[in-house]
């Protein structure tokens, strides 16, 4: 009992509240990989832009807020390195470099890892520090995807902003709405208070 009082205290992230070590590590960094690829396939085509509408970004940032900064961005690179290896689970079943939003999937490394180190200090224990951890996570997807869309498709930053940001606020503001809700929830539920102590 006091032991399982100690690790819930000491619980940085969600994924600190399953137990286990290496085997539990392990599992979450495919897994959260494997999360991603599945949310990739459920893509919308937008007329005009080559970039979809997907789930993955929403399964990026709830990654790097459950697992924290090291497993979280471990994840990602297994998704991006299984990827460019051939497996079809970029957005629309793509794979390897061929993609023009191949860059947003290089952000995911660093966004995961981002928002994952600011969950470790609080930054999902409630709706408004959530809200400022999800947007800095999309933040950062869409500095990297935006320069690789300039240069995969030969446009300026104007155009590029038009065809890979405009069209993914509303939809990304109400992923950052949803997240605010239900992360701070996961904790609740999880019996943890905001100060990390049980």
């Amino acid at each position: 009992m006091a032991t399982a009082h100690v690790a819930r205290r000491r619980a940085a992230v969600l994924g600190d509240l399953l137990p286990g070590s290496l085997a539990r590590d392990a599992a979450l960094v495919v897994g959260s990989a494997a999360l991603v690829g599945v949310a990739a396939q459920v893509a919308v085509p937008i007329p005009g832009t080559p970039v979809p509408v997907s789930g993955q970004t929403f399964a990026v940032l709830l990654a790097g807020a459950a697992l924290g900064w090291g497993r979280a961005a471990l994840g990602m690179v297994v998704y991006l390195a299984a990827g460019l290896a051939g497996m079809p689970w970029f957005a629309e079943g793509a794979s390897g470099t061929g993609s023009p939003s191949l860059g947003y999937v290089l952000g995911f490394v660093v966004a995961a890892a981002v928002v994952g180190r600011l969950a470790e200090r609080g930054g999902d224990r409630t709706p408004v520090r959530t809200v400022g951890t999800m947007l800095a996570g999309t933040v950062i997807m869409y500095a990297a995807g935006v320069p690789y869309l300039m240069a995969a498709l030969g446009v300026d930053l104007g155009r590029a902003l038009e065809l890979g940001v405009a069209p993914f606020l509303v939809g990304d503001a109400l992923k950052v709405l949803l997240a605010a809700g239900l992360l701070p929830a996961a904790w609740r539920l999880a019996g943890t208070r905001r100060d990390g102590s049980a």
